[in-house]
């Protein structure tokens, strides 16, 4: 499996903890933003392969943050992934729009979340 560069982000702690603790165990390396501003500094320096990203942050709408993310240089293949609680229809279609390809529901299974990174 290809040694994947994984920026989560999300405004809770525990969730950026453990994430990088999964991926860490899987070999991959990650990096972690609490907000979409750092999100988008991050990202722009790390040029991550897969971004795990909250809708729900504190400054910027996580679709806005993908919207923008989409704009940066060495990112247009990034796989994005919206890793949210908002899981009705028009939040799919809304996370569709902002360019995200994929959309998982908190709290997801690792193995769920593990096929979809060795898909890479």
């Amino acid at each position: 499996m290809k040694m994947l560069r994984i920026l989560v982000v999300d405004d809770c702690p525990d969730t950026r903890n453990s994430l990088l603790l999964l991926f860490g165990a899987w070999g991959f390396k990650g990096l972690e933003a609490a907000d979409g501003q750092a999100a988008l500094e991050l990202a722009s320096a790390f040029c991550p392969d897969v971004i795990l990203l909250d809708l729900g942050l504190p400054d910027l709408d996580g679709c806005e943050v993908a919207h923008r993310l989409r704009k940066l240089p060495g990112l247009a293949n990034a796989l994005l992934v919206a890793f949210t609680g908002f899981g009705q229809q028009d939040d799919v279609e809304r996370c569709r729009e902002a360019g995200f390809d994929k959309h998982l529901l908190k709290p997801v299974d690792p193995r769920q979340l593990r096929q979809l990174l060795e898909n890479q």
